[in-house]
Formats: C-alpha cells, structure tokens, sequence
C-alpha cells in the first residue's frame, strides 16, 4: 500500500470517529434536552399523561384476578387529573428501568410507591410527599407484644431482599438480637408470612406500614394483630417526574392539596387503608 492510499485511509478514518462522536454528542444533548423540557403543555394538550408502574405492587397499583388494574396509586392518580381534564394512562414497566424510561419519555411520571432517596434525588424529580410509609412489628394480640424488645426469644418473618430485612442487618440491636437466634424466618411473599402468623408458627412480622394496613384491613379478624412502631427511619412515597417539568410538578402538588382540603384524599385513604393517619397530606385550616 502506498503513502497515498495510507493517507486517505487514515482521513476518513478521522472523518468516521468525528461524525461518531457527534452523533454521540447530539444523542446525548437529546436526552438532556427531553430531561430538562416542561412538558405540560404538551400533556395538556394531548389530555393524557403516562404513569409508568409495577403492576403487581399490592395495594398501590396491582390487577385483580380479572385482569383489572386498581389501587390506592390508581385512584390517587385518576383524582389529580380529573381536576384538568387529563386522562391517566398507566403503563407497566421493568420497574429496575423506571428511571431510564422516564428519561427516554416513554412514561411522563413515576407514581407506585415510590419512595424518596438521596440517590433518586440526583436525577428525579418529585412531588410533595403524599404518604408516610416504615416498617412496623406485626403481632397477634393473643401473644401480648406491645415492643420490639417483647419479641425476645420469639420468632420472626421477614420478606426476602425487602427492605425491612436491610433493616433489621443495619440496626441489630433494635430487633434482630430480641429474636431466636437471633436469626429471621426469611418469605418469598408477606402472604406467606401472614399465614404462618396465623398459624402461630412465627409469633411476628417485620413489614412495611402500607402493606400491614391493606392485609390486616382485609384479613377475616382485623382487631385481633397488633401493630407495633419501633425505631427504625420512616420513608416518604412521592411522584417521581423529569427535574424539568416544574409545571407538572404545581401542577400535582396543587392538586394533592385540594383533594386533602374536598375530603377526597381522606375517602381514598380510608378505602384502601382503613385509616388517613399515614396521609401526609392534610386539610388547609380556613
């Protein structure tokens, strides 16, 4: 090969890497860009936002055995939007790829439980927190434990890679030293675990405050469980949204505030929970 060929070769392989890295730079100025647009007049305009979900999430977005998706998230949602003429569209996603879909904007918000993280907070967005959320010691009254401490020498299930069990690894000394051997029953699912809580075979649960409320509000006997609060940090659900869209963000804010102040956030709470003590949301004083 001669010198003059070489030379060619090596400009356009020059002139390939300058377009590769523009056309990196372009892709990546796009998603900045769609990261950092306001987007609510195209929502309004279209009259539909898209929420991206886990559709399996008992109680705040789930389907029934007909295949119908319902849920306290689901009813929440539907209230914000009817106020501007929004149809919400729910759409199940990968939820490990719920951030990533929210930047490609195939979804327009993240609303299942989501909770507040510092981590999250770096590249999300959200809404004013909406419901109050912590892991709670769940008990039959028959067995007296009002404590962590009454645990002592008891048995405990926890669910598998739930947060209550990174818990109870991080802070040994609020439950997990009470407990037998001071080891935990390890479950798939917390419905598993409420059977053998039942059954006597374990004498307490470990579980989120959302999912107690919803089971025992469902359960056959519901004044017959106790529940006990301990010492462990409280989390906070909100809406996760692109760190752009500020509008959308008043926007749902604003609505939140005016379905505490109309009763229709309490009627929510109390028919999924029972209760509206886990809304952080309350009723302007007039």
């Amino acid at each position: 090969m001669n010198k003059k060929i070489i030379k060619i070769v090596t400009l356009l392989a020059c002139f390939i890497m300058v377009l590769s890295l523009s056309g990196c730079g372009d892709k990546k100025s796009v998603a900045q860009e769609a990261n950092t647009a306001d987007t609510w007049a195209a929502i309004k305009k279209r009259k539909r936002v898209i929420i991206g979900l886990d559709d399996t999430f008992v109680p705040m977005g789930f389907r029934e055995k007909n295949g119908k998706l319902v849920g306290y998230d689901i009813d929440l949602a539907k209230a914000v939007f009817k106020r501007y003429g929004i149809e919400a569209d729910f759409q199940p996603i990968d939820w490990n790829m719920k951030e990533t879909e929210l930047r490609n904007r195939t979804i327009d918000l993240i609303w299942n439980g989501y909770t507040i993280t510092p981590e999250r907070l770096k590249q999300i967005a959200f809404s004013r927190p909406y419901m109050a959320n912590r892991q709670v010691l769940v008990t039959k009254k028959s067995e007296g434990i009002n404590s962590f401490a009454g645990m002592k020498g008891k048995t405990l299930g926890v669910q598998t890679s739930s947060s209550g069990a990174s818990l109870l690894d991080e802070h040994p000394a609020m439950l997990k030293n009470y407990i037998k051997d001071k080891t935990p029953v390890m479950y798939d699912s917390f419905n598993n675990a409420f059977m053998d809580l039942n059954a006597g075979r374990i004498q307490g649960m470990l579980i989120d405050s959302v999912y107690s409320g919803y089971y025992i509000q469902h359960e056959k006997d519901p004044d017959s469980y106790q529940t006990t609060v301990g010492g462990f940090d409280g989390e906070d659900f909100a809406v996760g949204m692109r760190k752009g869209d500020k509008t959308l963000k008043k926007k749902i804010d604003s609505s939140l505030q005016q379905l505490a102040n109309d009763g229709e956030l309490q009627k929510i709470n109390q028919k999924w929970f029972g209760t509206n003590d886990n809304s952080l949301i309350k009723p302007e004083k007039k």
